[in-house]
């Protein structure tokens, strides 16, 4: 069992990276400022590079296909992303906010993982988490700059927080196997990342000017680690694996 937890979780932070990398991807071209073009492109490869380093040990260690196969091939029903990653870009201040709650969600997960009995996760947590934390600067930033800009920019960014909180809440849906992790000292448990991240981000939001929504526990949007996901994953998938599929025999990651 214990084999089979460790495989859920890394299937579900490499799917996250995927997809949300595959989401950050859409502003180039398209954002606010060159900057910015610049700033979401790099991120999105960063994320990308995460899942192809997760796949690569579920296939290394685990038998799992390759990284190829893992992020191209697969049914919208076997990938266990959140719903959060799923969720189109919109408006700037969305994807701000969106990468402001994950990123910070992901550096914590990682920081804890950094000290897992499971070495190839840690050893990969401890250069992982060195790379998102630029990604968390770039989010803090405009969050505080937004939150304490001008009437406008303030209620754009407290509607996208009002927006995306449950959302959010979602990435840390438990998984049935995960009493096995804590057992073997692999990972602490979504609860106690949920609590380290809920600390840090109410800290920020506060110096940001702006207020943290209220939770109520029944519009949590859970289902994406159980393969249930929202309607904007199959054609994110449809696009992002046009290629492959097109040419099964020689297209690679």
């Amino acid at each position: 069992m214990k084999n089979e937890a460790i495989k859920d979780l890394l299937f579900k932070m490499a799917d996250d990276a995927l997809i949300i990398g595959h989401r950050n991807s859409e502003w180039t071209g398209i954002g606010p400022m060159l900057e910015e073009d610049l700033a979401f492109s790099s991120m999105a490869q960063d994320k990308i590079g995460h899942a192809q380093a997760l796949y690569n040990i579920l296939h290394d260690t685990f038998g799992e296909a390759d990284a190829n196969t893992l992020a191209f091939k697969r049914e919208e029903k076997n990938f266990k992303c959140c719903q959060f990653v799923e969720q189109p870009i919109g408006e700037y201040d969305f994807s701000i906010v969106r990468q402001f709650l994950f990123d910070h969600a992901e550096l914590i997960r990682y920081d804890m993982l950094s000290q897992s009995s499971f070495l190839q996760l840690a050893q990969l947590a401890k250069k992982v988490k060195g790379e998102i934390k630029y990604h968390v600067m770039h989010a803090d930033t405009f969050v505080k700059q937004l939150g304490k800009g001008t009437e406008e920019s303030k209620a754009r960014m407290q509607s996208s927080l009002n927006y995306t909180w449950h959302f959010a809440l979602g990435i840390f849906e438990k998984s049935e196997l995960e009493n096995d992790l804590i057992f073997e000292n692999i990972f602490d448990g979504e609860e106690e990342l949920k609590n380290r991240w809920l600390e840090k981000v109410t800290s920020i939001i506060e110096a940001s000017g702006l207020k943290v929504p209220a939770t109520d526990e029944s519009k949590i949007v859970y289902g994406g680690r159980k393969g249930f996901h929202s309607e904007y994953l199959k054609p994110l998938l449809d696009e992002m694996c046009e290629v492959v599929r097109s040419d099964e025999v020689t297209a690679e990651w």
